[in-house]
């Protein structure tokens, strides 16, 4: 449910954090102002919008922070931290933000990592659960990847739950993943408390595409922007390294562009973005060959930015799926190098296609600097909230602030991109793309090419 849905019927909507009881036990933390359970941050952001709600009905969610009381003994507390799903930078400054926290600001000492997912929680792997301390995860940032190991795919859900309860006795699950791991722990929550049982599982948002629900930024991906920028430019470079080339570079984004929209804003030498959330019109006077023509009469060169989501109905072939339940794309990047060569080729006109897929590259580095001190912010609120006794909810940024989200509302639906926002308008306006695919083009604003570099 997006957040126009919740502001338009905010009746019909509860935000408040699931909690496991009432919180009776002094917080052991020192030298951090507590948040007050009434602290709320508003989702309704613009006058007119809190104007036409009536009071007491604006929608909100509860700030994240430490709680004066809290709920779980940490003397008695056993956590577990599980990563799944496909890699990302700042895993593992999730992990050592997590076993930090709770070791120096809770002297909890029991911390479990479960290896390779979901699959660490069913016996049939025989995957045996790591003891992390501060030792362990002291310098793990420093890589890409997660220590503990992922992967995709559903387990038994009552499996799951046993090995929780029974096997590693644990209070507190953190789950760090994106869409399917979400639900998973969705699940696991709700078999949790159909039992009665007492853990709390709290998520950390991980998704490379940043196309979560009611979560402004996922940690990743300003380092798979800044990554993606730099490969936009090496491929700007190549582009111009030769006669008529382009440089197609194919960024991840299953469903939304962001990625391919801010790595295109931030190199500045994109001249088209290609993002799912516009079909792809391959011929006629509008179409993206047109478009290459008009850029091509101007210029030698042209870079062309396309997240792997983009242009999913010109594939005849049905689309499979990942063990996580995620559509497997067809190849957008290799299908226009295809297309694309064989309209110029048609025309008997030169192209040189430079073709670049960075995405398993870019999925593995390290977190930088802005993601690394937001992985342990997403850590810090998380354990701040797990000790407190909530549960069955995600970590998020929500307008600057850290908040506390039903996990129900964050796994609804994806947020794309919105075609009229000024975040496309800027990059649109960046690339001048709109100008190239109108048959109505600025053409006669620009001188051609020389006689001697003429293309048709």
């Amino acid at each position: 449910m997006n957040l126009a849905k919740i502001l338009a019927n905010p009746k019909k909507h509860n935000l408040n954090a699931a909690s496991l009881g009432q919180a009776k036990i002094d917080s052991p933390v020192k030298g951090q102002l507590f948040v007050d359970e009434s602290s709320r941050i508003s989702l309704a952001t613009e006058l007119a919008q809190i104007e036409t709600l009536q009071k007491g009905t604006i929608p909100s969610l509860e700030i994240a922070g430490p709680r004066k009381k809290i709920f779980y003994d940490p003397a008695q507390t056993r956590v577990a931290i599980v990563t799944c799903g496909g890699l990302c930078p700042g895993l593992n400054n999730v992990i050592k933000g997590l076993v930090e926290v709770l070791t120096y600001d809770y002297g909890v000492r029991m911390i479990f990592g479960i290896r390779y997912g979901y699959r660490g929680l069913n016996p049939r792997y025989g995957l045996t659960a790591l003891r992390l301390t501060p030792d362990k995860v002291d310098e793990i940032h420093e890589d890409g990847g997660t220590i503990l190991g992922s992967s995709r795919g559903d387990q038994d859900t009552k499996i799951m739950v046993d090995t929780l309860s029974m096997q590693l006795n644990v209070n507190i699950l953190f789950c760090v993943g994106g869409d399917g791991t979400l639900k998973g722990a969705q699940d696991i929550a709700k078999e949790i408390a159909r039992r009665k049982d007492r853990i709390s599982v709290v998520c950390i948002p991980k998704t490379i595409d940043n196309d979560l629900n009611l979560i402004d930024r996922t940690f990743g991906f300003e380092t798979c922007v800044q990554s993606a920028t730099e490969i936009i430019k090496s491929a700007h470079i190549e582009a111009n390294g030769i006669s008529n080339g382009l440089g197609l570079v194919k960024v991840m984004g299953r469903d939304s562009g962001f990625i391919a929209a801010h790595a295109s804003l931030a190199s500045s030498v994109t001249n088209f973005c290609i993002i799912p959330e516009i079909p792809i019109v391959l011929d006629g006077p509008n179409g993206l060959f047109k478009a290459l023509e008009r850029r091509y009469r101007h210029k030698n060169h042209a870079v062309m930015v396309v997240a792997e989501g983009a242009g999913q109905d010109l594939f005849d072939a049905e689309a499979e799926k990942d063990a996580s339940g995620n559509i497997l794309k067809h190849d957008i990047g290799l299908f226009l190098v295809d297309k694309i060569n064989k309209y110029f080729k048609k025309d008997r006109k030169e192209i040189n296609i430079k073709y670049i897929d960075p995405s398993y590259i870019i999925r593995s580095i390290p977190a930088n600097s802005s993601d690394a001190i937001f992985c342990f912010q997403l850590a810090e609120n998380a354990v701040h909230a797990a000790m407190a006794g909530k549960t069955d909810i995600v970590i998020g940024s929500f307008k600057g602030d850290f908040v506390l989200v039903p996990l129900v509302y964050v796994i609804s639906e994806r947020k794309k991109i919105d075609t009229e926002s000024a975040l496309w308008h800027a990059v649109t306006g960046s690339t001048r793309q709109n100008d190239y695919f109108s048959e109505n083009s600025f053409e006669s604003e620009l001188p051609n090419r020389s006689a001697g570099e003429d293309w048709g």
